[in-house]
């Protein structure tokens, strides 16, 4: 099993959730993670622990072994610090257990996602962890990425800010960041200080990140890149280019043909 992502349920704040396992075959190759505006909280095999990735400003390249199987889910732009329980920008650019900041609860929940994935399948040379004493059981036909949905799902969670998403929209649409404070009724500072901690940066670095993704799936899609750079937002292909590496670190065509 490669990297796939599954759906999930409507309203939970969450984009995906998703799995990736690396073949016990396989050669160990470093993988490219590039900023998306997103955080992901994630349980790998390596450590048998659950982590908290991002929000990214640049490239985070990332050993991957033979063997290893990797469990997550990714929150939204500005909807994982309500649940997390932490403001977005304390996370940036790093990987952070999860117990440091849930305590015990964030250890039985990794426990539950190693018993859940190592009763599937696909993971069949992963190991179930002795079960420590009150721990809770997981069906037999969980998997570990129900395991991390439910979780959020029921996590008591404060309310996500009422300016993240027309900010994500306005922001996304190209609108300047004035235009976009205007429009949810707050100066330009006001904005930026409840940005950082709803989406880990400030709006005009937001802009950035969600301008890249969509001329990178705009590429990943076939769209010559002249095309995806206009449709993106760019005011041509070199500032597109530009941006890339500033993000990214590799050129475009490097980043596609490493599948990141």
């Amino acid at each position: 099993m490669g990297y796939r992502e599954e759906a999930v349920p409507a309203g939970s704040g969450l984009t995906c959730s998703w799995r990736q396992a690396v073949p016990v075959d396989a050669e160990r190759f470093v993988q490219r993670v590039v900023p998306d505006g997103c955080v992901d909280l994630i349980w790998w095999s390596r450590d048998a622990e659950l982590l908290v990735a991002g929000p990214d400003t640049g490239p985070m390249p990332t050993r991957m072994e033979p063997g290893e199987v990797l469990v997550g889910v990714r929150f939204a732009p500005g909807r994982a610090a309500p649940v997390l329980g932490v403001p977005a920008d304390a996370l940036r650019d790093a990987r952070v257990p999860l117990s440091e900041l849930w305590g015990e609860e964030a250890v039985r929940l990794g426990e539950l996602v190693a018993r859940s994935v190592a009763s599937t399948p696909e993971a069949p040379d992963v190991p179930a962890p002795p079960r420590s004493p009150g721990a809770l059981v997981v069906p037999d036909a969980g998997r570990g990425t129900d395991v991390l949905v439910a979780a959020v799902l029921e996590r008591r969670a404060g309310p996500v800010d009422p300016m993240v998403a027309p900010a994500v929209r306005g922001l996304a649409s190209g609108a300047s960041v004035r235009d976009v404070a205007d429009a949810v009724g707050l100066s330009e500072r006001q904005l930026r200080r409840r940005a950082l901690a709803a989406f880990g940066y400030g709006p005009k670095v937001l802009q950035r990140v969600l301008r890249f993704q969509r001329a990178l799936g705009a590429a990943r899609a076939g769209v010559p890149a002249a095309e995806a750079a206009v449709d993106a937002g760019y005011a041509d292909q070199a500032h597109m280019a530009h941006e890339v590496r500033e993000l990214a670190g590799v050129p475009l065509g490097t980043l596609l043909g490493e599948g990141g």
